[in-house]
C-alpha cells in the first residue's frame, strides 16, 4: 500500500494487503513461528491503533508515533517479544504501555485475559475507545503509573513492557505469579536487549533473547548518581 493511497482514503483491501506484506516481510523471516501469534496479527488492523496522521505508515518497518517519547513498536519488535513471553491460551497478561490498544488486543488473541495498563490519560482514552470496537471483550484497561503496574488484578503469568526500560521495577517483578514471564527491552546507553524476566518462587532470573531498541518509557529510567 502506498502512503498517497493511504491519505486519500486508500481502502480496507489496502490495509488487509498492508497487514499481510507485513507479517509475511518483518514477522515471518525474524524467527516468530507461532501460528497463534502470526494469526492474531494477521487479523488485528494495526492503522485503527495509531494517530489518524500515521495510519499510511502502520505496517511500515518502523515504530509508529503515539504521542510525544510514546510509540508503537514495530512488528518485528512486538512480534518477537510475544514469542519470548509463550503465552498461553489461560494466561492473564499485564500489558505495559499500551498506547492505543494495539498489543494488548493482539495479545487477547492468544491469552485468557489482558489488562491495558497507560498512564497518559489521552492515550488510555483512546484504548478505552477502540480495544471494545476491535472484539477484544477480554481486555480490561487500566489508567496509573506504568511503573507500579496494576497488582489488584494479578499476578501475572506475562507481563509486556511496550518500550525500554534501564531497569524493570521491583514493582512490576513481585506482580509475577511463580513461573511468570516478564519480557523488556533494557536499554545500556544505545545498546538495548529484550530480556525475559522469569520468576521462580522468590527468585527471579533473566535471560536475553534478542536485541532491539526503543524509547525509554516514562519512570523506567535508573537515577543517576555524580561522585564529587
Amino acid at each position: 500500500m502506498g502512503a498517497a493511497q493511504a491519505r486519500t482514503g486508500g481502502g480496507m483491501s489496502d490495509f488487509s494487503k498492508a497487514r499481510e506484506a507485513m507479517v509475511d516481510s518483518q514477522v515471518r523471516p525474524s524467527d516468530v513461528t507461532r501460528f497463534s501469534i502470526i494469526a492474531a496479527m494477521l487479523d488485528v488492523p494495526r492503522e485503527k491503533f495509531v494517530p489518524r496522521a500515521h495510519r499510511a505508515v502502520a505496517y511500515a518497518d518502523a515504530q509508529v508515533p503515539l504521542a510525544p517519547g510514546r510509540v508503537l513498536l514495530d512488528a518485528r519488535t512486538f512480534a518477537k517479544m510475544l514469542e519470548a513471553a509463550e503465552i498461553g491460551a489461560d494466561d492473564v497478561v499485564l500489558d505495559v504501555g499500551a498506547g492505543y490498544g494495539y498489543s494488548s488486543v493482539v495479545a487477547a488473541r492468544i491469552a485468557a485475559a489482558v489488562v491495558a495498563l497507560e498512564e497518559d490519560e489521552t492515550l488510555s482514552a483512546h484504548a478505552a475507545e477502540l480495544i471494545p470496537g476491535a472484539g477484544a471483550h477480554t481486555v480490561i484497561v487500566e489508567t496509573g503509573p506504568l511503573t507500579a503496574g496494576a497488582a489488584a488484578a494479578g499476578p501475572y503469568d506475562v507481563i509486556l513492557v511496550e518500550g525500554a526500560v534501564e531497569k524493570v521495577p521491583e514493582a512490576l517483578l513481585a506482580q509475577l505469579k511463580d513461573g511468570g514471564r516478564l519480557v523488556a527491552i533494557v536499554m545500556d546507553g544505545p545498546v538495548g536487549k529484550a530480556q525475559v524476566f522469569t520468576r521462580a518462587g522468590e527468585t527471579v532470573s533473566a535471560r536475553w533473547a534478542f536485541d532491539a531498541a526503543a524509547p525509554l518509557l516514562p519512570g523506567f529510567d535508573v537515577a543517576k548518581t555524580f561522585a564529587f
